[in-house]
Formats: C-alpha cells, structure tokens, sequence
C-alpha cells in the first residue's frame, strides 16, 4: 500500500491487462502444465501412487487460485495441449470445478498410504504421507465453506465428510502446510523476482526501492488491529527510518516505533486509495535519528513519512514460508461451520478461540515475531467477546481470518468476497474518487487476458456469454452471493 505501482492499479482500481493476468499466463504453462505431465506420467504406474495423489491434491490447490480470480477457466483440459491436442481448453464452469475438486481430493487421499512410495524433493511436508492426506480433507473443508452460500447441502455434505475421513484434518501447528524457502538476497530491475528460492511474496513486499516503499500498511488494516488492542499490531506494523536500508535485505532500517508510542506521536497511515506522499504528515523530530545525524550528516532527524506504519522486518525476509493452509484457517472454518448448524466436535466459541490462538502463534513460530502471552491473549479476547448474534459472530471470524490471511492474500480476498467480512469501503468514501478510473466499486474477480480472445475465442466467448457477456471485473464468480 502506498507505493506507486499498488496504489495506481489496486488503489485507483485502474484497469490493466498485463497487472491482471499475470496469474494466468505464469500458472497454466509453468505449474498446470508441470502437474499435469507429472499426473499423466504417474497415473498407470503403481510404484508411483504417492506420488501421482500429491501432485492431483496440488494441482487442485493450484487450480483453486485460478479458479477463484477469474472465475471459469480452462479446467479438466488444461495442460492437455502436447499430451492429447487440446490446444483450446474448454472453460468449465465454476461448479463443474469445484464439484471436480471434491472428487479428487477425497480420491488422492484415499490413494495415498505410508506404505507406498516415498515422496522426494517435498518442500511442504518433507515427504510425510499423513500429512498430504490431513492437507487433502483440510482444503475439501475450504472448499466447502466457499460454495455454502451458493449451495449449503453440498457444502454441508462435503464438509462434514472431510472432516470425518481417513487421515483427519490438520490438528495443530505442525500439520501446516508451508513451503519452505531459502533466504536469499533479493535483486532488482525490470524483470528482477526471478529468484524461485525466495519467497515471492517477501520480495514483492520488499519492494524495487527499498528505501522509499517497502509496504506501507493501510488505515484498514492498520486501524482494525490498533482500534481493538490486538497484540499483533506492532509485531505486524512498525514505524521505521529507511534512509540507510540494504538494497538487497532488510537490514539497515532505524525502528522508530517504541518512540513514536512513548511521545504519543500521530500515526497516519496511508488511506486506501492514497500515495504515501498524499496528504504528507508533519511528522516529528526523532531523538534517535538526531543522535545518529551527528556522526551521519545523511541523516534527517524530520523525516516525515515515519510515522506512516511499514510492514515489519520479519515479513520481508526471503524464507519467510509461503502459506497454502493452516491450523488456525482450519478453526475458523470449523467455527463457521458449527454456527452453520453442522455436525462438528466442539462449539462455535471455541474453535473461534483456538483459531485466534493459532493465528497468533503462527507470527512468532514462522516469522520470528515476539510470542503473544497467554496474558496479552486474554485480555483480548475479554475486550473483544466472540458476540451474541450469529452475525456478530460470522463477522468477527471472518474478521479474523482476514488478518491472519494477510500473509496469504489468495484465500485473504477469497474469503473476503465469500463471507462479504470485514466490510471494507471503496477508495471513493476516502476522496479518491477522481482516480477511480475503473469504477467505484470495488473489483469481485480479475478480468481474462486479452489475448484469450483471440487464441481460445470459442471457450471465451462462452464463458463471457455465461457472464452476461461482459469480461468486467464487476461480475461476481459463481460462488460470490454477498
């Protein structure tokens, strides 16, 4: 947030082909293609069924991050373009994919046993069977959650099968399904992000000039966690000086936050909508900075952006994981699903706590943050109850599961246009208005690639005439009834 290339496109809601197909054209002939291959090169080979079961789970999982931007989309013959001459994928619907996710995982799951071969090079589970199969039920009970707005019977039988089937669901921590990625030294350029062992998210956060725009966090965000005490607040955003930041790693940055709180200075985070530079802060003169400029004439003890809160060190790290589920998505979902009316094991109170719990805990287990206490926690939970009314409570999970999905955006806007929570405004109702060049709503999918019209125009036009027509980023998918 903040910085020119978020703001222009997300802020400003401009309209640009090449921002919104990036997750087309860099998924179906890299990873769909690859897992695809790998699937067909498995699926007659019995010494490989470990094998073929976890690439189907991920392709599934893949699969549902495409699905759930743009809506219909090349599906049961995606990939299929040198193995059977599928050259212009047929666009299945929505339904018709997700009804296929449900088949295959509960399918893989039941594929995959510890007796079998031995998964190698697995850079989420390290090769653990069990682990794939709780993965396997955890994501059927994420997709049954989607589509409960759209058809609760399914999404009712599919979560409570899952959640009963062989193999479990992930119970804790340690059943998170991350990929685990080296800290490398980010570069930069035109084309710079190209270094696959980092984690992308990291780098892109990061940002191409560290010392000017490394994420800036918004007054949404921001608000939400400062306005209720949360004690993630200033373990997730911090108050930094950059001028003297690596070009390659985040080190070098001067935290001015613990001063910013004892002096009581004004926090003005960027609004959503607005460049870091709108409405430039008066700022404050830094006691540390000033003591630093007499030895670093470089130094300007009244840098006024810094008390614009950035996101903190620990998430711009390069081996910070990248998150495909979690423990506490997990509690969430089962506390969703209880105040549902569906058979679960535990009332919709504590499963919303444990999830909390989790989320915290999940900053400090893989992010390096300081762990929330036990007394930090409660206190919190005290000022902020669970709610009396079903729709009290389904806003404070989902309020919930959007901040502990930050690191995740994926399933963060997913969950977000699923649940309609938290209620977020359109840049509009904070005066930018003007800069809204594609309209003052705000966007439900992303728009297909130009270029689609042209090589697979049979399957487009189809999927634009089940839309109305219209390759808007307007139309809500299949799923989207809020």
């Amino acid at each position: 947030m903040g910085c020119w290339n978020t703001t222009n496109y997300g802020g400003h809601h401009t309209i640009d082909n090449n921002e919104m197909c990036r997750i087309w054209t860099s998924f179906y002939p890299n990873a769909i293609k690859n897992l695809v291959d790998g699937i067909c090169r498995t699926s007659e080979d019995a010494t490989k069924n470990n094998i073929n079961a976890a690439l189907r789970i991920y392709r599934v999982y893949m699969m549902s991050l495409i699905t759930d931007v743009y809506g219909d989309c090349p599906y049961s013959e995606a990939g299929l373009g040198f193995l059977d001459e599928k050259y212009n994928p047929r666009y299945d619907t929505q339904e018709e994919i997700y009804s296929d996710f449900f088949v295959e995982l509960k399918d893989a799951a039941s594929q995959l046993s510890s007796a079998g071969d031995r998964l190698t090079g697995d850079l989420i589970f390290g090769g653990d069977i069990n682990k794939w199969k709780k993965l396997a039920n955890s994501l059927r009970m994420r997709y049954a959650m989607r589509i409960s707005n759209v058809a609760p019977d399914k999404a009712r039988l599919e979560f409570e099968d899952a959640m009963n089937s062989d193999g479990g669901i992930i119970t804790s921590a340690g059943d998170d399904a991350l990929i685990k990625y080296m800290d490398v030294a980010f570069s930069f350029g035109q084309e710079s992000y190209s270094d696959y062992r980092g984690n992308a998210m990291s780098q892109l956060w990061f940002g191409n000039d560290p010392a000017n725009n490394p994420s800036y966090i918004c007054s949404t965000f921001f608000n939400q966690l400062k306005d209720t005490n949360d004690p993630r607040c200033y373990r997730i955003c911090r108050f930094y000086y950059d001028g003297l930041m690596s070009a390659t790693k985040p080190d070098g940055r001067i935290d001015l936050t613990d001063e910013i709180l004892s002096k009581e200075i004004k926090m003005e985070p960027c609004d959503p909508g607005t460049y870091s530079w709108d409405n430039w802060p008066a700022g404050y003169k830094s006691d540390i900075l000033s003591e630093m400029a007499e030895n670093n004439p470089s130094i300007d003890p009244n840098m006024a952006r810094e008390v614009r809160p950035k996101l903190a060190s620990a998430f711009l790290k390069g081996d910070c994981p990248g998150v495909v589920m979690t423990y506490a998505e997990v509690n969430f979902l089962l506390a969703e699903a209880t105040l549902n009316g569906w058979a679960t094991n535990d009332n919709a109170e504590n499963y919303y706590k444990k999830g909390v719990r989790a989320a915290m805990d999940f900053l400090s287990d893989n992010y390096d943050t300081e762990k929330v206490s036990s007394e930090e926690f409660e206190t919190y939970m005290a000022a902020n109850p669970f709610g009396y009314t079903t729709e009290q409570k389904k806003v404070n999970i989902n309020t919930q599961a959007w901040i502990h999905h930050f690191t995740n955006p994926n399933e963060c806007w997913a969950n977000l246009r699923r649940s309609g929570f938290p209620r977020l405004k359109s840049p509009e109702a904070y005066g930018q208005g003007a800069y809204l060049t594609g309209g003052v709503e705000i966007p439900v999918r992303l728009c297909y690639p130009v270029l689609e019209s042209s090589y697979n125009k049979q399957g487009y036009d189809e999927a634009l005439d089940r839309m109305g027509g219209s390759n808007s980023w307007n139309i809500p998918l299949w799923w989207d009834v809020n």
